[in-house]
């Protein structure tokens, strides 16, 4: 069986504790998969200067498969990315 890279952005609070979860159980099913871990969000602004580097960018569309837990949105305090409604106004 072929080996799978799938892209693995952790996320912030409680995405990290999610996301180990998570790869334990795909890894319990005895797939071969090799994680290509980015980061995005406050970490990224933080180390790259942007949210939404294009090391990322580039890894999923390499990988064409990413697994991302919780981010939150840096500025918007207990707001998530899938929160956030640009047609609502929030």
């Amino acid at each position: 069986m072929a080996k799978h890279t799938i892209t693995l952005i952790p996320g912030d609070g409680i995405g990290p504790e999610i996301i180990a979860a998570t790869v334990r159980i795909i890894e319990a099913t005895g797939v071969d998969i090799e994680w290509e871990t980015q980061i995005l969000g406050a970490q990224a602004q933080e180390k790259y200067g942007t949210t939404l580097p294009e090391s990322t960018i580039e890894s999923i569309k390499r990988n064409k498969v990413a697994l991302k837990g919780p981010q939150m949105t840096p500025g918007r305090q207990g707001v998530h990315f899938g929160e956030c409604r640009p047609s609502q106004g929030s």
